[in-house]
């Protein structure tokens, strides 16, 4: 990781930190969720920066962006991220998403598919406004600012014994991103998420939906997904929850890199 570029990106009124492996290779663009950052798919990155120059952004709110009081929906993200590629340039990355990263990338492949090569949606926050209202009104932000008050050593201590088979590493990067997330990031549970039955819709490009068999994306919806867009495969990974690239890391890229060598990469 020594040698991966860190750096700033001015994009659609804010600064945006990334990390990038490099290389003349394809770009592969991997948006992170809730509560973690761009350093949290270290582990991916690793694996696919022999082919890919991978680039993790931290969303605003979350890592080293900036941290704006406002601006958390789903279509500022998004906005966000159309500026960054526009910025740095990027030749028809693939974008990939996880959870909140996953409705991002779908919300972008809708609104600019012709600027992507494809997108990879990783159990993507698909809910149904009950569901939504649920989150919302649950106490996850309250449960992080309550974290916000302890130490790294803590929140480490407290995740090996809920994680005990993550690495050091990981552990430590989950933890400080934890608390370089800011409160007003928990805005994006804010009802109403975009429609993303229309979202699915509107995206005409390659397009892969992975999702675990304990995550938000069931088997029904993921059929239901397919109907609506013939463009869209879909892979289930077995015992997986929704974070499914850890649950799972070998099946994840293992699916991810048949998906892009079999002509939905665009390097």
């Amino acid at each position: 990781m020594s040698d991966w570029e860190r750096a700033y990106c001015e994009t659609n009124g804010i600064r945006l930190h990334y990390t990038r492996t490099g290389g003349n290779k394809p770009p592969l663009i991997l948006l992170h969720g809730l509560m973690t950052n761009g350093l949290c798919w270290s582990h991916i990155a690793r694996v696919l920066e022999t082919d890919y120059d991978v680039i993790m952004p931290d969303a605003r709110g979350h890592g080293l962006s900036g941290k704006p009081g406002h601006g958390y929906q789903y279509e500022d993200h998004a906005s966000d991220i159309i500026g960054f590629i526009s910025a740095l340039q990027l030749p028809a990355p693939v974008l990939l998403g996880h959870s909140m990263g996953g409705m991002t990338a779908a919300v972008v492949a809708s609104r600019i598919p012709a600027a992507l090569c494809s997108v990879i949606l990783a159990d993507p926050t698909f809910l149904s406004p009950a569901v939504q209202q649920e989150v919302y009104e649950s106490d996850v932000a309250a449960q992080h600012q309550k974290i916000l008050g302890q130490s790294l050593e803590e929140l480490i201590a407290a995740a090996r014994i809920r994680h005990p088979k993550r690495s050091p590493e990981i552990t430590e990067t989950y933890a400080n991103a934890r608390l370089q997330t800011s409160m007003a990031a928990f805005d994006v549970l804010r009802p109403p998420n975009p429609d993303y039955r229309e979202l699915i819709r509107r995206i005409d490009i390659p397009t892969l939906l992975l999702f675990g068999d304990k995550g938000v994306v069931q088997v029904d919806m993921a059929e239901e997904l397919q109907q609506l867009n013939p463009r869209l495969q879909a892979g289930l990974i077995r015992d997986a929850g929704h974070s499914l690239h850890m649950d799972q890391p070998e099946e994840f890229i293992m699916m991810m890199k048949t998906f892009l060598n079999t002509g939905n990469c665009c390097g």
